[in-house]
């Protein structure tokens, strides 16, 4: 498996892109808020306080002599802490992880409540659509329970779960599977809660919940997941598929955090984000058709349009050429892809998740 260092975070991939796994590395992000996360909240009042600070953590496992002697119990490690105490009732701050849309994973945390006079909660949320759609599960210290819960258009399901022991103080581990609309929600290895279905959300991204005053901990954060593969990617596989004998396809949009143009879809991965030229730049802003030709093959570029039949993208068509070639039919061949590529797309936004 090969392992990739981003911004202090330990990113690694599987073999092949069917799964992968994050592994949050806190150590580099003392006493701040760490990278591509996101400060936000349901509710009301202000967003919390998120920052990293540094805690005693015993080992995941316990030592293999657990008798000998000055064996270290525990050791000061690099934790996300949630420090805001607003005793506000409705007042539930999010930390949402902005780097990737999660559709099934498994993800595991340790967690700690430290304080609060009103609250002792900890949480994962998970599916975020935005701080007012999304799943939550949460444990609480003072109401000893553990629940999970749904919120749609800022309103709060009834909850699924149990009464279960969960001392302040001390670290637990909270672990969730989403599949498709199953969804697993263990405490410290034990299904608490019975497997359920829901399939409100289908995928969104992942975040770390608290309420009220609820002074927080979490560490040893971990997530596998199966990466996801947007709609523009998929167009290309499936055309590839049904006309074998393309040179090349690629799709251009307006895309990534600068909003240029670039290459969101290809049969090469190597050419994923590569800026486009003044041709795809064009299709795209005024929906027009270019055609060239080189020695044994042709090239048409052509405008994708959503539903509405605005312009959304650029689809780049390598073709081999044949005796008596001409643009037009050229255009002839390369049409019957386009169109059934915008049979499949709604909006622009569907073109990217």
């Amino acid at each position: 498996m090969s392992r990739l260092l981003i911004s202090g975070w330990l990113i690694i991939l599987g073999v092949s892109l069917r799964a992968a796994e994050i592994e949050f590395d806190l150590s580099k992000h003392v006493d701040e808020l760490p990278p591509d996360f996101r400060s936000t909240l349901t509710g009301v009042g202000k967003p919390g306080e998120w920052k990293v600070i540094l805690d005693e953590v015993p080992p995941l496992l316990p030592p293999l002599t657990p008798n000998t002697p000055n064996a270290p119990i525990a050791t000061r490690r690099a934790v996300l802490a949630q420090l805001d105490r607003d005793p506000t009732a409705e007042h539930f701050p999010l930390l949402i992880y902005e780097r990737e849309t999660f559709g099934d994973f498994a993800m595991s945390a340790r967690f700690k409540t430290v304080g609060g006079a009103v609250e002792q909660m900890a949480g994962l949320a998970f599916r975020i659509q935005d701080e007012k759609n999304y799943y939550y599960v949460r444990a609480s210290s003072l109401g000893n329970t553990f629940r999970f819960y749904k919120i749609v258009n800022g309103e709060r399901s009834p909850p699924i779960g149990a009464d279960v022991e969960i001392p302040k103080g001390v670290w637990h581990e909270l672990s969730l599977t989403c599949k498709g609309n199953s969804i697993r929600c263990l405490l410290n290895g034990k299904e608490v809660i019975p497997p359920f279905a829901d399939g409100t959300f289908n995928s969104g991204k992942i975040g770390f919940w608290t309420k009220s005053d609820s002074v927080s901990y979490f560490t040893d954060i971990r997530i596998n997941y199966s990466p996801r593969v947007i709609l523009a990617q998929t167009l290309v596989k499936d055309m590839v598929q049904q006309y074998p004998r393309l040179l090349g396809l690629k799709i251009y949009a307006v895309a990534g955090k600068d909003l240029k143009v670039q290459s969101i879809a290809s049969l090469n991965d190597k050419e994923l984000g590569q800026p486009g030229g003044t041709i795809e730049q064009d299709v795209i802003a005024r929906s027009t058709v270019y055609y060239g030709k080189e020695k044994d093959s042709v090239l048409v570029t052509l405008p994708l349009h959503d539903r509405n039949g605005d312009t959304i993208a650029a689809v780049r068509i390598v073709m081999k050429s044949f005796v008596g070639q001409t643009e037009e039919n050229a255009i002839a061949r390369a049409l019957p892809i386009v169109k059934k590529m915008e049979a499949r797309v709604r909006s622009s936004k569907e073109l990217l998740q």
